[in-house]
């Protein structure tokens, strides 16, 4: 895979941002794509850009608008508070139906047209919000989907889909961007970068993960 391109759907969070430089390390070229789809928080989209420009990576901003309308949900209306806990027998209302679905769509239409046929995108089915369209069968479901409807042989790579946030911090201080990730990505939904509010279901996930790896080094020194 060194010698071919890639592109990485990339929102300047956690997970996408250690997919980045995951791929960065296994491909020749890596060009990032974001999406603008009236998100509450546009530092999301600066967040993505700064990140970019700071690594020299090729990004580009494509407009999803309609999915705002379409699907209207907490990340996008002012008025709807982001549920700090999943609904029991529900959603959170920070899903977005048909999100992954489409940026997915639209980031193959772009690398057909580019010649490229690696897409990463960074999903986990190990430790999510219970998101549908992180799950690994909804991927393969998608992969076979786009070869089929464009007859080309596109793959699809899920760096995180089968570990949790502790381990996702493992992965980005193996791949040497520990701090990069801590520092400089925004994960929350209130719109804080690095820390976070807290509160909110991402914020919660990454404290999680991230206070179980700092311990498993701890107890790996004392050891």
């Amino acid at each position: 895979m060194k010698n071919e391109k890639a592109i990485v759907i990339f929102s300047g969070g956690q997970d996408s941002t250690t997919c980045l430089f995951w791929a960065k390390k296994k491909f020749r070229e890596v060009i990032a794509i974001s999406f603008d789809y009236n998100q509450k928080h546009k530092l999301e989209l600066k967040c993505a850009e700064d990140i970019c420009n700071k690594y020299n990576i090729e990004h580009h901003i494509l407009n999803l608008g309609l999915l705002n309308q379409l699907a209207p949900n907490s990340l996008t209306r002012a008025d709807l508070k982001v549920d700090e806990d999943t609904p029991k027998g529900g959603l959170p209302n920070s899903f977005v139906d048909g999100r992954n679905m489409l940026f997915i769509s639209f980031v193959a239409i772009f690398a057909k047209q580019k010649g490229i046929k690696h897409i990463i995108t960074g999903v986990s089915q190990s430790d999510y919000s219970g998101y549908p369209d992180c799950r690994d069968v909804f991927i393969k479901s998608m992969n076979v989907t786009l070869n089929l409807s464009m007859d080309y042989d596109f793959v699809l790579h899920t760096p995180i889909m089968w570990i949790d946030k502790k381990d996702t911090w493992k992965l980005a201080d193996d791949l040497g961007v520990f701090d990069i990730i801590k520092n400089e990505t925004l994960t929350c939904y209130n719109g804080i970068i690095g820390e976070g509010c807290g509160r909110c279901p991402a914020c919660k996930l990454r404290k999680k993960g991230y206070d179980e790896y700092i311990k498993s080094i701890k107890n790996k020194e004392k050891a």
